[in-house]
């Protein structure tokens, strides 16, 4: 990436990044927001990789979460400290000797989340570590459900203590541009026919001590439908793994986005987040094409961003 490259607003962004990690006392940490697809991720990726130090942890939503969620289990299990104490060491865990803590596609949606993300900024604020956000919503619009939005004032409170805000909220969203096809999560597709594994090949794919049906697990790639994938009791824990295991993924039997249920829809969502930030070439399989598909995703929180990484498909 070069400044050439950039947009006015992009090279704003990387200005203000360049402020936010500058070694003074005062700096500030940055909570860059804004609508999907105006490469708040791209920009911040670059920049993170280019600081010239090691004392750095990139982390991504529903990663960190899981990795966080695994700490506090094993710590109270291991050490028999109580909840607290093995939530502080668990975010050590995770943030270990690092002064910039970069945090990709910072979303709360979740009264749980919203204590344990209250609880890392404190700490990490605390600590004085740089944090890098990434967002689709500023923070006053983080956990947007009424019911729920007050469980996360605090951590919105800590947010503008300690951070500046960078909105990059250009008209283009870039995904819907041409783009490369030759690797990655982009080198995919969506296709409405592809031709099904023998039904000899149906096993189970195996994730700590649970076991989930699926069409296919060949070495180099997990072939599953979209009820196996979304309409039975999976997580983002199944997802992160499975995209560690397989370096390519083909998903089957995917109805119109409006006819799955909410809790059907909410999966398909967050698959789609960890296979792109994993980078894993899919296959999308889908009677509907996917314009189709995306004509009904507009009453749906997130949608919206899977919506436009989708876009980033071979058609």
């Amino acid at each position: 990436m070069t400044r050439s490259t950039l947009d006015d607003d992009q090279r704003a962004l990387v200005d203000a990044l360049s402020r936010a990690t500058a070694p003074t006392s005062n700096a500030r940490g940055l909570y860059i927001h804004g609508p999907a697809g105006r490469g708040k991720s791209w920009v911040a990726n670059a920049f993170f990789e280019s600081l010239p130090t090691t004392r750095k942890t990139r982390v991504h939503f529903h990663g960190f979460l899981d990795a966080l969620h695994r700490s506090i289990h094993d710590r109270r299990l291991r050490q028999d400290r109580d909840e607290a104490d093995a939530v502080t060491q668990a975010i050590d865990d995770v943030t270990g000797r690092s002064r910039v803590l970069f945090f990709d596609e910072f979303h709360v949606h979740d009264s749980g989340d919203a204590r344990l993300l209250t609880r890392l900024l404190e700490h990490v604020f605390r600590q004085e570590i740089t944090v890098i956000a990434t967002s689709n919503y500023a923070p006053d619009d983080l956990l947007p459900n009424p019911i729920w939005h007050h469980l996360f004032e605090p951590g919105i409170a800590l947010i503008h203590a300690h951070m500046d805000t960078f909105e990059l909220d250009g008209p283009t969203d870039y995904r819907t541009l041409a783009h490369d096809h030759s690797s990655g999560f982009a080198s995919g597709s969506w296709t409405t026919s592809a031709a099904l594994p023998d039904a000899r090949e149906a096993t189970v794919a195996r994730v700590r001590d649970r076991e989930f049906p699926v069409l296919a697990a060949r070495p180099d790639e997990l072939w599953i439908s979209f009820a196996q994938l979304c309409e039975t009791p999976t997580s983002t824990i199944e997802y992160l793994e499975w995209a560690q295991s397989f370096p390519r993924w083909v998903i089957t039997d995917i109805p119109a986005f409006a006819d799955a249920d909410a809790q059907a829809q909410q999966r398909f969502i967050n698959a789609v987040d960890v296979l792109v930030d994993a980078d894993v070439p899919v296959t999308f399989v889908s009677p509907s094409g996917l314009d189709a598909f995306l004509a009904g995703t507009t009453e749906r929180p997130d949608a919206f961003r899977m919506a436009s990484r989708l876009q980033l498909l071979r058609r």
